[in-house]
């Protein structure tokens, strides 16, 4: 019984996000909402990496662009149906990431970070600078969008695509595999001394999660319109670990929040105009500093409190 209960607040989250395009009135909210969705799926694969195997990756919104320009440049130049092209970008990122991960997971903690966000760095220069294929800083414009752009339609798939990758993420951290990720994350020296060849499982985490960036490229791309290389800069990254982190950093829930927090957050603080940018990263500084556990560690300390004060009441 209480395992179908723990299903429940899923169950209302995704049928209140069903709804939206029936509820939301301003169409550019819907807009909003397409896009953060997009940004779970990039959250949830950064959560694999970073919640689980404790490794920041900043190279998480460079996927993204090798996702969005394969998915754009196989059609434009294969003619590949849209479908596939989408489908072939995460397959693409993962080439990518099996050539990058294996040299950068040999290092930990803050240089692991710095030698990823250096990645991010090469993939934005080469989108730059290869103008013969990705039109430099220009950018591609006139990418097929499905069913003629129609928003509502898109926003389900994007939906589908969210849950059903969140729901993947759910079952690799309830595997094995989650569970030495997780020991990886807390003691990786001794995951190594009890023979379990840790480099293989940090490895799988930084690909899937790269693969998660890419299919979000893909469908960032055909959902806009329009790529160029200033899209998947090292803020775009940092974005990634901020959604994990104001969400809840190694829960399936967290990154679904962060990524609609940091989609919607900057847009409801449109009010203080030349404030905005300042505002939401003070925000941002106080909720990381004062919210280690993100929204989700919150929801599970007010919740402990309140059944404690049950069982009190009750004896």
């Amino acid at each position: 019984m209480s395992r179908a209960l723990s299903f429940l607040p899923w169950l209302l989250g995704l049928a209140l996000l069903a709804a939206l395009p029936q509820i939301l009135t301003v169409k550019y909210y819907l807009h909003l909402s397409i896009l953060a969705l997009i940004w779970v799926i990039v959250a949830q694969g950064q959560n694999l990496i970073q919640g689980y195997t404790g490794y920041v990756s900043i190279v998480q919104a460079g996927f993204m662009g090798i996702g969005a320009y394969s998915s754009t440049l196989i059609g434009i130049h294969f003619q590949w149906p849209l479908w596939a092209t989408i489908a072939a970008a995460p397959l693409v990122t993962a080439v990518f990431a099996l050539l990058t991960g294996y040299p950068s997971l040999r290092v930990k903690g803050h240089y692991f970070a710095i030698v990823t966000m250096a990645f991010n760095l090469i993939i934005v220069i080469v989108l730059i600078n290869f103008r013969e294929l990705t039109r430099g800083e220009s950018g591609i414009s006139n990418i097929p969008k499905p069913w003629g752009g129609d928003r509502e339609s898109y926003f389900y798939l994007a939906l589908v695509l969210a849950t059903a990758l969140t729901a993947l993420a759910a079952l690799i951290a309830r595997s094995r595999v989650g569970e030495i990720l997780r020991a990886i994350r807390q003691n990786e020296d001794l995951v190594g001394a009890i023979g379990i060849a840790a480099w293989k499982y940090k490895l799988f985490a930084f690909v899937i999660s790269a693969m998660y960036a890419g299919l979000a490229g893909a469908l960032y791309a055909h959902f806009q319109g329009f790529i160029n290389p200033e899209i998947f800069g090292v803020a775009q990254s940092l974005d990634a670990i901020l959604a994990v982190i104001l969400g809840g950093t190694g829960t399936i829930a967290g990154p679904v929040i962060g990524a609609f927090l940091v989609v919607f957050l900057p847009e409801l603080l449109r009010f203080a105009d030349s404030l905005r940018l300042i505002l939401y990263g003070l925000i941002l500084v106080l909720a990381t500093i004062f919210m280690p556990n993100g929204i989700v560690g919150i929801g599970k300390t007010l919740l402990a409190m309140f059944s404690r004060s049950e069982n009190r009441d009750g004896r």
